[in-house]
């Protein structure tokens, strides 16, 4: 390796990648870590920042402040806080993965704060009802139709993330266990999901009398097909669920997440625990998970209806009480 001295951000980014992968970091992880320090470099040279040794504290809160005004070439909006914060981090934790490679004694931005962020929060969720109106959609659609009320099933049941969908294999579903097998899902995880019943009976008849009639050579051990015969793509995955959202009248906003947040946030009504629900969702951390506990708040909910004025009040409005503004207006 060259002297931190005259090390480029270009070395000094392979250095971390390959660092990176050794310690077990997906290569899809590797690669947005990178697309978010490669926006740094080109920010840092275009301000006189040449190499990382010419990186300081006073650099960081520059870029920080830089990326408040930035306005985003693809939606015309300043950034998310909670994306500026990962594109800080990102920054933040580059210098100190090279000051443990002894590439500088200390890294530049060890003190540098990170920038704050609201906590995140579930928003697309759609109740049980609207869930079985989204289903209900695909049986205008003939067989194609029939495949994708496997795959909505498939979702809703499994909480699988888009991408684990289409990376479903042949083998990895387990009809005699009522498991599907969930291999280098996110952070290279593999895991097993509980399959319900009326889901395995969706996916069954769409292997048996679907999926023959579109395969082809090209096919391969994909579980899902297109209608060309390949492994969906993540962004066909989205149009297709977006496609029935629409149909059904409910514009959620995430498409494919939001059957993985209703089914985690159902069965949290219905009295899982939520360490169940973070093995089920396949999260590393708890604090992931806890996300869903604010969305249901059964206990508050519970205190509120016996506690507060509002809720224990006759909630029957009397027609003499609308009369009132009628005759006034």
């Amino acid at each position: 390796m060259e002297p931190h001295e005259t090390l480029s951000f270009i070395a000094a980014l392979k250095v971390y990648e390959k660092h990176c992968l050794a310690d077990g970091l997906s290569k899809s992880t590797v690669l947005n870590k990178r697309c978010n320090l490669e926006l740094f470099f080109k920010w840092a040279l275009a301000n006189g920042v040449d190499r990382p040794i010419d990186v300081t504290r006073r650099v960081g809160e520059d870029y920080k402040a830089y990326l408040v005004e930035y306005i985003s070439p693809h939606t015309g909006k300043t950034l998310k806080k909670s994306t500026r914060r990962k594109r800080v981090s990102d920054v933040r934790v580059f210098f100190a993965e090279l000051a443990y490679l002894d590439v500088f004694e200390v890294s530049p931005l060890q003190q540098l704060r990170l920038p704050k962020s609201p906590r995140p929060m579930v928003t697309a969720l759609m109740s049980e009802q609207e869930i079985e109106r989204v289903m209900m959609e695909t049986k205008q659609m003939g067989l194609r139709g029939l495949r994708d009320r496997a795959i909505l099933e498939c979702y809703y049941a499994t909480a699988v993330r888009r991408n684990e969908i289409g990376s479903l294999q042949l083998g990895d579903i387990k009809f005699e266990r009522e498991q599907v097998l969930i291999k280098n899902g996110k952070g290279d995880k593999t895991r097993y999901v509980p399959l319900a019943p009326r889901t395995a009976s969706w996916l069954k008849v769409y292997y048996e009398r679907v999926r023959p009639k579109i395969m082809n050579l090209k096919s391969g051990s994909a579980f899902f097909l297109d209608n060309q015969g390949l492994a969906l793509r993540p962004h066909q995955l989205t149009a297709l669920v977006k496609k029935y959202l629409l149909k059904a009248g409910i514009d959620v906003g995430a498409a494919c997440n939001a059957f993985r947040h209703s089914a985690a946030t159902h069965m949290l009504e219905h009295g899982a625990d939520i360490r169940e629900i973070q093995e089920y969702l396949g999260h590393a951390d708890l604090s992931t998970t806890q996300v869903y506990v604010h969305v249901t708040q059964s206990q508050l909910k519970k205190t509120y209806a016996k506690t507060h004025p509002a809720a224990i009040q006759d909630n029957n409005i009397k027609a003499s009480e609308v009369n009132a503004y009628l005759i006034n207006s």
